[in-house]
C-alpha cells in the first residue's frame, strides 16, 4: 500500500483485485471498494470526514490517470482499473451466481431507471437487481419494503463524495451486505447515456482529453482540478512542504466552576488512551480566528470566548512525514489560544473521525492525563495559562 496525499492506494493487479473481490463476496462480512481520482483525493484535502471514509475502504483503486503518474513517480507500477469496467465484470459475477444487487441512483442522474433496467437485462438478462433513487446530497439510511431486503452487493452511483459518505453509513445496515463500491457515472455508460472514449485512448490514459473535447463545458473545470490543482498539490506536499514547519494552534479551553479550572481534553480516534488538548492548522489565518474555528469543528458548538493568544511557543520535528490531508511539513511550530468556554457541555458533539471522548480535568490533573508526547508542549501552555490567570 502507497499513499498519494494521505490517501492510500491498493497495490494490486487486475487479478489480485478480482481474487479479493471473490473473497469478499464468499465472506460475510461488508466490504467497501473505492475507485479514487485526482478530484476525489483533493476533495478530501478539504473534508475531513471524507478523508477518513476514503482511507477506511478495504480496497483503493486507482481510476483517474493522474494517480497512475503519481504511483509511477513513486516507483510503483499500479494498474489503472476504471469504475466503468470494474461494475460490468462485477455485475458479471452477480449474474452468474444469483447473487442480488441494489443500484442506488441519483434521482436527478443522467440515466434514470428505465435506461438502466433496459441495459441491465439485455447484458445480463439472469441479474437480480433493484434500484433505488436518492438525493445526491444523501447520506441517511435506506427505506426498504418487505421484499427490498437482503442485498449481496450495492453500487451507489450519486457521485463523490456523496456516495463515499453514503456507503459509510450504511455498510451495516443493509441485511447480508457482502460488497458496496463507489461507481459514479459507471451507469451512465452502461446505459449508453454517456459515450466512453475510443478503447485505444482509454488504454494510454487519453480518456480525460476525450471527455474535454466531447463536454468541453461540463469537462474543463474538472480536468483543471485533476491536471493543475492536484499536480501543484503533488508538488508542494512532497518538494515544498517538508522544507518548512506547518503553523498550528493549540486550544487550551477552559472553564471555571467556583474557584477552580478545568481544561477540556480529548481522546484521539486514531489511537487509544492518547489525551491532548484541542489543535489544528492556521490554514493563514490568525490564532484567535484559526482556534475559534478548530473548535467550533472538532466540538461541533461555538460556546466559546477567546481571550488570549501566543505565538510560536513550541515547535517540533516529525519523527517521519506527515501526510495527513496532504501535510507533509518538517514538523509543526505552535502557538496557543486560551479560549473560555460560555456554552454547555450538552451540545459538545465530538466528530467520530477526530476523537472518541472528551472531559473535563482539573488544571492540577491535566499534567497527569496528557499524553506522555504532549506533556512537553503541555507545560509551556499550562504556565502561559496560569500567568494569564493570575494576571487576570
Amino acid at each position: 500500500m502507497i499513499k498519494i496525499l494521505g490517501i492510500k492506494i491498493s497495490e494490486f493487479t487486475k487479478q489480485e483485485v478480482c481474487d479479493r473481490i471473490d473473497i469478499f463476496l464468499r465472506s460475510n462480512q461488508p466490504r467497501f471498494i473505492s475507485t479514487l481520482n485526482p478530484e476525489i483525493i483533493l476533495t478530501a484535502q478539504k473534508d475531513e470526514e471524507y478523508f477518513y471514509i476514503l482511507n477506511k475502504a478495504d480496497l483503493s483503486l486507482i481510476d483517474g490517470v493522474g494517480l497512475k503518474i503519481v504511483s509511477k513517480l513513486m516507483g510503483k507500477n499500479i494498474p489503472r482499473l476504471t469504475g466503468a469496467d470494474l461494475s460490468l465484470d462485477i455485475l458479471k459475477i452477480a449474474a452468474e451466481r444469483g447473487l442480488r444487487v441494489l443500484i442506488v441512483n441519483r434521482n436527478d442522474g443522467l440515466s434514470d431507471d428505465h435506461a438502466i433496467q433496459t441495459a441491465l437485462k439485455n447484458k445480463f438478462p439472469n441479474l437480480n437487481f433493484t434500484i433505488k433513487n436518492i438525493s445526491v446530497d444523501s447520506v441517511g439510511p435506506l427505506k426498504f419494503g418487505k421484499n427490498e431486503t437482503g442485498f449481496d452487493i450495492v453500487f451507489v452511483a450519486t457521485g463523490a463524495p456523496q456516495q463515499e459518505k453514503f456507503i459509510y453509513h450504511n455498510l451495516h445496515n443493509i441485511l447480508g451486505l457482502r460488497l458496496a463500491i463507489g461507481v459514479g457515472g459507471s451507469f451512465d455508460f452502461i446505459s449508453g447515456r454517456a459515450v466512453r472514449a475510443p478503447r485505444l485512448m482509454r488504454l494510454i490514459g487519453l480518456e480525460w482529453l476525450w471527455r474535454l473535447l466531447k463536454y468541453p463545458k461540463k469537462r474543463a473545470g474538472r480536468i483543471y482540478n485533476a491536471v493543475v490543482k492536484f499536480s501543484w498539490k503533488i508538488i508542494k506536499a512532497y518538494f515544498i512542504n517538508p522544507w518548512f514547519y506547518r503553523k498550528n494552534v493549540a486550544c487550551l479551553l477552559f472553564k471555571k466552576i467556583n474557584n477552580d479550572y478545568y481544561i477540556l481534553i480529548v481522546e484521539r480516534e486514531d489511537e487509544g488512551d492518547h489525551w491532548q488538548i484541542p489543535q489544528g492548522g492556521t490554514d493563514g489565518e490568525n490564532l484567535a480566528v484559526a482556534a475559534f474555528r478548530e473548535l467550533s469543528e472538532e466540538t461541533n458548538n461555538s460556546g466559546f470566548k477567546v481571550l488570549a493568544t501566543f505565538s510560536d511557543l513550541h515547535k517540533y520535528k516529525f519523527k517521519r512525514r506527515n501526510f495527513t490531508r496532504g501535510a507533509s511539513y518538517k514538523g509543526q511550530k505552535q502557538g496557543l489560544a486560551i479560549v473560555e468556554f460560555v456554552g454547555k457541555d450538552k451540545d459538545i458533539k465530538l466528530n467520530y473521525w477526530d476523537h472518541v471522548a472528551w472531559q473535563w480535568v482539573h488544571v492540577d490533573k491535566f499534567l497527569d492525563t496528557i499524553h506522555p508526547l504532549r506533556k512537553m508542549s503541555a507545560k509551556i501552555f499550562l504556565e502561559k495559562f496560569e500567568n494569564y490567570i493570575k494576571r487576570s
